[in-house]
């Protein structure tokens, strides 16, 4: 029984006289067809250009956070608040450094001002939350975008599947013949704009689900580093005081 239906899709593929390599692929494809698969493709490369953007950004970030932390609490254990300043200067990449600076700013300016004591606590507490939120909406930036190529991807494809079969059947009118020749274009439009749009999107959504998971850790780390901080100017404070 196979080998009867190897036999016959051998003689229905001579019949069509088909080639199945993407140039020919291409060349069989409606003009409809062909611009679901470059909208596909312009999806793709933007979802790829985002991705090594944000692996860039997030390794940086990393690698610069691990040399910024014992840098910078050096310097505060030892009382130095403006070289613990200059430090986070040095790590502009490192999103514990943009939210650490921020508090260090803003409770150096306050303790020289003569404002009302505990004043210099809450003004450092909101600008370590300003600085949280700036910073988590730049290691955002884009992410949003695969998650909407990843949703969307499969049915441009099936946008273009439909078109395909459409092509099909108006083959099988055209040609007055139900054989796989008559259908064979249009067949070949739908299985590529399905697999294409099927390559797009699957990239996507992994990588924005393991983007939005490195998010979710710096998000952890800002807030330690704040509650830390914090803790930190407290102490410093009631130092201060006494």
């Amino acid at each position: 029984m196979l080998l009867q239906f190897q036999v016959w899709s051998f003689l229905l593929l001579q019949e069509a006289a088909v080639n199945f390599d993407l140039r020919s692929m291409w060349s069989q494809m409606g003009w409809l067809a062909k611009v679901v698969v470059i909208v596909l493709f312009i999806m793709s490369a933007w979802s790829i250009g985002v991705m090594i953007d944000r692996l860039i950004v997030f390794n940086a970030a990393r690698k610069q956070s691990r040399l910024f932390a014992p840098a910078v609490a050096g310097a505060l254990r030892e009382g130095k608040l403006d070289e613990a300043i200059k430090i986070a200067d040095r790590y502009k990449k490192s999103h514990l450094a943009k939210v650490v600076v921020a508090g260090l700013q803003e409770f150096r300016a306050h303790q020289m001002s003569s404002e009302i004591p505990g004043e210099e606590m809450e003004a450092s507490k909101r600008a370590l939350e300003r600085a949280e939120a700036i910073v988590h909406s730049e290691m955002e930036r884009g992410i949003s975008g695969l998650a909407t190529i990843g949703s969307t991807g499969p049915f441009v494809g099936l946008f273009g599947t439909v078109v395909g079969i459409i092509n099909a059947f108006k083959g099988i009118s055209s040609e007055k013949s139900t054989g796989l020749g008559a259908v064979a274009g249009g067949i070949s439009e739908a299985l590529v704009t399905t697999a294409i749009g099927l390559f797009v999107a699957i990239p996507a959504v992994w990588m924005f689900n393991y983007f939005n998971n490195r998010v979710k850790a710096f998000d952890v780390e800002m807030g330690n580093s704040s509650s830390e901080l914090i803790d930190y100017f407290l102490k410093k404070s009631q130092k201060a005081a006494k």
